[in-house]
């Protein structure tokens, strides 16, 4: 798993977001925006109450809460067979 250790809440419902292996950069959660659970969001300053919770996830008035794994293959543009090796299948031919 990996661990957010830095969150810095931008404009536009964006974050910049630092993970304890040095990787960085910003997600933009946009699309999210005014959808269901979300719909806080619509307030930028509830956007800003952004904190980092105990397993390294982004959090907001525990209601909210975001996998660091998605944002980290978000942030890396990886897939996730490329971050976690045993997602990855061999084809076996008979």
């Amino acid at each position: 798993m990996h661990r957010i250790v830095k969150a810095r809440p931008l404009e536009n419902c964006r974050i910049a977001l630092t993970f304890a292996d040095g990787v960085h950069g910003i997600v933009d959660l946009s699309h999210l925006r005014g959808r269901g659970v979300f719909a806080a969001w619509n307030d930028p300053a509830a956007f800003k109450q952004v904190r980092i919770g105990e397993n390294g996830e982004l959090i907001w008035s525990n209601q909210v809460d975001l996998c660091p794994d998605s944002l980290y293959l978000q942030v890396t543009g990886k897939q996730p067979a490329d971050v976690f090796a045993g997602l990855r299948r061999e084809l076996v031919h008979a």
